[in-house]
């Protein structure tokens, strides 16, 4: 791999004074366009797919993709100088302009080093996150521009899945549960607002995503808390609107699915992953995790428990549900509905369809019709997934109570993480295909505490992994839900990244689990490129500038970026 030439500090200046001054950042219009030169929101467009127009780099290319440089991020306090490809530039540099913010007492430096979410690239600047800290990098070198750091109260510092954009605004979720407002240019605070209470068990992961005037916000919780959505206005932060996801008051949809109404207020359903929004209907479109407690079901019936583990449509204006679809009713295995929809427009049985597609952590795949939430298709894409027995009447998986934890034990597939978890899938208009993980694991699950009162959250049971069939990149058709092709990863039992990238050069980028990024091609998933940069622990991305192609993506604490040569 080519290294670029370290940059003397006269350019060094030029360019952070080139970053700073361009553009306006990205106004509420431009995210209805599809993915092209910039990645302005979590999954680049409102769509999902991760499909990006650039074809620079495309089969035949490829093999000439190289290293433009790598950018090492340290969080905490310390502000050190910017480096370029590791090395600190020849002539000694200023200092990156640090800001703090934040609540907490300052001597809690939770070390959770590691880059999970999406990283913004507009106007010549990538904006990066991990927990309680935030970074603009020069997009030509990665030098840094700016460093903000926020003093934290404590929460589960798990990851952060990115920034959304406002005009010249940056929001970003921390783990205790606030939203925070930056000044793009400088990383200067504009304000923060609390969103959720640290205390009840609360953290805050997920990518804030900006509709219209709405910046949009979720939250995690592993306890037995209510999840909701909540709208704040991107000004001045005040609340809109707050959607609850399980039933609160009397009469509520979905109350008489629960056993009774303290248990749904109980309930769970967290809305971990930043969704898709389509512009034709107003419709925002999300997942939401499991019910709690999780594997006990006394205190909440042997009924389907809504709306966990389920796909939500929200009128973005007034936060009005419009449909939902339940993916796993009455969840017994922390199967949450947390993944990324994916919308588009294609054939369906001789008929043009706007539809949503979703690949389940539970092992199944989905295809709905996204005006109406009509199901249209379901498939069990993971090859050994064992834990439910036929369909429902509404098209979900029917839950076959002896895979539940049993005092014996109970073999189920896949495990507790699933088939996939929260990295993100993508889509292919050119392919017609639904990129996703499948982890093909089994679990002995014993039941600890036999008490039909249950326990809480995710506690009442005991998981020992025993093993796993393969684990593998896989591409669904969305008709049939059938799986087009299977790439076998080395490591079994892994994930093999942090998300996909597919591409109008006929590439899909991903990591391997072996400490590899590589291009495969989208048609039959043939790999065509590879370089070793350690575990990929986010999705890779792709922008132009310069008139270059960039392929950007991160291991851990470094940041990567590949060009042409």
């Amino acid at each position: 791999m080519k290294l670029t030439c370290a940059l003397s500090i006269a350019s060094l200046a030029v360019c952070s004074a080139l970053s700073l001054a361009q553009g306006g950042g990205v106004k509420p219009q431009e995210l209805l366009k599809p993915l092209g030169n910039e990645w302005p929101t979590y999954n680049g467009d409102y769509t999902g797919k991760r499909y990006s127009s650039l074809a620079q780099v495309n089969r035949q290319t490829v093999k000439n993709l190289s290293l433009a440089w790598m950018s090492q991020l340290t969080p905490g306090m310390e502000t050190p100088a910017p480096t370029i490809n590791g090395r600190p530039p020849r002539a000694a540099s200023p200092q990156v302009p640090f800001h703090v913010g934040g609540e907490g007492p300052g001597n809690i430096n939770i070390r959770a080093g590691s880059i999970k979410g999406s990283v913004l690239a507009v106007d010549g600047t990538l904006y990066v996150t991990m927990p309680d800290n935030a970074w603009a990098l020069d997009a030509r070198d990665g030098h840094q521009l700016w460093h903000y750091y926020w003093k934290t109260k404590g929460g589960t510092h798990i990851g952060n899945r990115g920034f959304g954009m406002w005009n010249g605004y940056l929001f970003m979720e921390t783990p205790d549960d606030y939203l925070v407002s930056l000044d793009a240019k400088t990383g200067k605070e504009r304000w923060h607002k609390m969103i959720a209470n640290v205390d009840e068990g609360y953290f805050s992961t997920p990518a804030p995503i900006i509709i219209g005037n709405h910046v949009l916000v979720g939250v995690g919780n592993d306890i037995d808390s209510p999840g909701f959505l909540q709208s704040f206005d991107p000004e001045t932060g005040d609340l809109q609107w707050k959607f609850y996801t399980v039933p609160m008051q009397k009469g509520d949809p979905g109350a008489d699915t629960w056993a009774s109404l303290d248990a749904a207020r109980h309930g769970g359903a967290q809305t971990w992953i930043t969704g898709a929004y389509d512009p034709e209907t107003n419709l925002y479109i999300f997942g939401t995790g499991n019910p709690t407690p999780a594997y006990t079901t006394g205190k909440r019936g042997d009924l389907d428990n809504l709306f966990t583990c389920t796909l939500i449509a929200l009128d973005v204006d007034t936060g009005k549900m419009k449909w939902y679809f339940q993916t796993s009713p009455h969840d017994m295995h922390d199967y949450d509905s947390a993944q990324t929809p994916v919308l588009f427009d294609g054939m369906f049985k001789g008929k043009m369809r706007k539809m949503v597609a979703t690949a389940a952590r539970n092992g199944y795949y989905f295809t709905l019709d996204r005006v109406t939430g009509e199901h249209l298709v379901t498939s069990k894409y993971g090859t050994d997934t064992n834990w439910a027995k036929g369909l429902t009447p509404a098209g979900g998986p029917k839950r076959d109570p002896e895979k539940d934890a049993t005092i014996a034990g109970s073999l189920s597939s896949p495990t507790s993480g699933g088939t996939t978890n929260w990295q993100p899938p993508a889509f292919s208009p050119v392919t017609g295909l639904f990129y996703t993980y499948e982890v093909n694991g089994f679990s002995l699950l014993y039941l600890t505490d036999p008490d039909p009162r249950g326990s809480m959250g995710l506690g009442g049971k005991e998981e020992v992994e025993v093993g796993s069939t393969g684990s593998f990149l896989t591409a669904i058709d969305y008709r049939t839900g059938a799986a087009r092709w299977r790439h076998r990863f080395f490591n079994n039992r892994a994930i093999g990244g942090g998300g996909l990238l597919a591409t109008a050069g006929g590439l899909l980028f991903s990591g391997d689990g072996a400490g590899n990024l590589v291009a495969f091609d989208a048609a039959d998933g043939k790999p065509l490129w590879n370089t070793r940069i350690g575990s990929v622990s986010n999705a890779p991305q792709t922008f132009e500038m310069d008139g270059h192609q960039y392929v950007i993506c991160a291991s851990g604490d470094k940041m990567w970026a590949f060009i042409l040569h």
